[in-house]
């Protein structure tokens, strides 16, 4: 009977981490003519992919929006803290697609400055009244596990936010170039799931 107890136990854990791990919060209706600015490392370039084929180009096709891939290999989440202004500046958008972390995890650098940077761009953008959609990366380990900063940022600042899927396409090895990117496919289900996501969340 109490194995009975704990195994329903873990089947509702596990439900309530795909319910909350992706969790669509309500967002802004974007207008017809809006602009996405998918900011973020290689993950928003699209390193691993043919021209073309990055998650910010498909999503774009995906929803007729203009997206603007604005992700630049390698970097940190304190180099991109200090550019993030200025492609709010150039992009003016609607909405936000925030990716990064990884290379902080990947470089071993303070979890806690990464938390602190990324809620700096997240500040940023609020302040300007920009939507953003926060995507977590997983943390370096032997099994692939978003980092807990993702969760914390999410609560604090009242995001939508999508935990789970990076996750589970990194854990896909069809859906890899190599050990950290995405190759075409893996991108063209990235797209998908944010295109997804921003319905139920009211933005499409």
């Amino acid at each position: 009977m109490k194995f009975k107890h704990l195994l329903l136990l873990v089947v509702a854990g596990f439900l309530a981490w795909i319910w909350f791990g992706n969790r669509a919060c309500e967002l802004p209706k974007l207008p017809a003519d809006a602009t996405i600015l998918a900011f973020g490392d290689s993950l928003t370039q699209g390193v691993g992919a043919s021209r073309g084929n990055d998650y910010p180009t498909i999503l774009a096709e995906l929803t007729g929006l203009n997206v603007v891939n604005a992700g630049i290999s390698g970097e940190t989440t304190a180099e991109g803290a200090k550019r993030f202004a200025a492609e709010l500046d150039k992009a003016n958008p609607d909405l936000v697609l925030l990716l990064e972390g990884g290379n902080d995890f990947l470089r071993n650098l303070s979890e806690q400055q990464a938390e602190a940077n990324l809620a700096t761009m997240i500040v940023q953008a609020q302040s300007r009244d920009i939507a953003v959609v926060l995507i977590a990366v997983p943390q370096k380990s032997v099994w692939l596990a978003p980092a807990d900063l993702y969760a914390r940022l999410a609560e604090q600042y009242q995001l939508s936010w999508i935990e789970a899927t990076l996750t589970e396409l990194l854990g896909s090895p069809e859906l890899k170039s190599d050990s950290v990117h995405l190759n075409e496919q893996g991108y063209r289900r990235l797209a998908e799931q944010i295109q997804s996501h921003l319905q139920q969340a009211g933005a499409l």
